[in-house]
């Protein structure tokens, strides 16, 4: 049996952080796991930033309520999971993906917690595990799972590499470069097209 991991953000909804650096108009803000690929190194700039600013989760929540899939995202999600068994799977927290989950059919997603003072300052945060989507595809593969993965940003590679169809989606140039044995497609019929032919 197949299960299809997939990247959240750039792959099926925008940027959380680049909409909340636009908001906010603190450029900083715009830097993703695309431009670095050290986790821990980035989420520590973003919470040193809203500390310097004064912005809390209530400050992101509201602009992720105006966040809404991108273009196609929930008809491709919708045709994939008639085909196998999907999961979400993203380094991004439950208090952002919770409104967006309900926009896209409420599909499956393991993600991580957000520690959040009564204040509504965010003063840490909680990784369900290390190496959360690599850790995550492993151990559907011993439970008897084929996986493929999807995913556009340097913390995706290790799970598409990992799976036994793994595929780049609307990724930069560099990590292209970088990784020319993957397939990179730019459309959700391409990628679904990919999928479906390793499952049937």
């Amino acid at each position: 049996m197949y299960i299809t991991c997939l990247d959240l953000e750039g792959v099926l909804v925008p940027e959380i952080w680049i909409a909340f650096a636009e908001e906010t108009k603190i450029p900083e803000l715009k830097r993703t796991t695309r431009d670095e690929p050290d986790y821990d190194k980035l989420m520590n700039f973003r919470l040193n930033i809203l500390r310097e600013h004064k912005l809390g989760l209530p400050e992101i929540q509201n602009v992720i309520q105006k966040i809404d899939p991108l273009d196609g995202a929930k008809e491709f999600l919708d045709s994939l999971r008639e085909k196998c068994q999907v999961i979400i799977l993203s380094d991004t927290f439950e208090q952002f993906a919770s409104p967006l989950m309900k926009k896209l059919g409420q599909p499956t997603i393991f993600c991580n917690s957000l520690c959040v003072s009564k204040t509504g300052e965010i003063t840490g945060y909680k990784m369900r595990c290390e190496k959360s989507k690599l850790a995550t595809v492993k151990a559907l593969q011993s439970v008897g799972f084929e996986t493929i993965a999807s995913g556009d940003s340097y913390n995706d590679l290790a799970m598409i590499q990992a799976s036994k169809a793994g595929f780049l989606f609307r990724t930069t140039e560099k990590i292209k470069a970088d990784y020319p044995n993957l397939c990179a497609f730019e459309k959700y019929d391409e990628l679904l097209n990919a999928i479906v032919k390793v499952i049937e």
